[in-house]
């Protein structure tokens, strides 16, 4: 298999125009970034291991399906600390938070 053709790669990336992929944490996190990335890891986590659909996860938060995305995207601006704990906690109810 070769180097995709110009004509392929210009049609794969007019495919990808406008589409927001996962974000990262930035190059030096502050302590709270560090932290609300590890809390949306873990509802990355559940729906790896559970399987369960955005849809599905989306009924379970009582929350719209483009929200879920967003916090499985990592795009979590518009989410509170708070809020993103007790969203967590209706999927595991017996999570416990620890400051280290």
């Amino acid at each position: 298999m070769g180097f995709p053709s110009k004509t392929e790669i210009r049609r794969v990336l007019k495919k990808l125009e406008g589409l927001e992929g996962t974000l990262a944490l930035p190059a030096n996190p502050t302590p709270l970034q560090k932290f609300r990335f590890d809390i949306q890891q873990k509802f990355v986590a559940y729906s790896l291991t559970t399987k369960v659909s955005q849809r599905e996860m989306a009924v379970t938060l009582g929350i719209d399906e483009a929200k879920v995305s967003k916090i499985l995207h990592n795009r979590l601006e518009e989410f509170s600390t708070d809020r993103l704990i007790t969203l967590y906690g209706k999927l595991n109810p017996k999570v416990q938070l620890k400051v280290s």
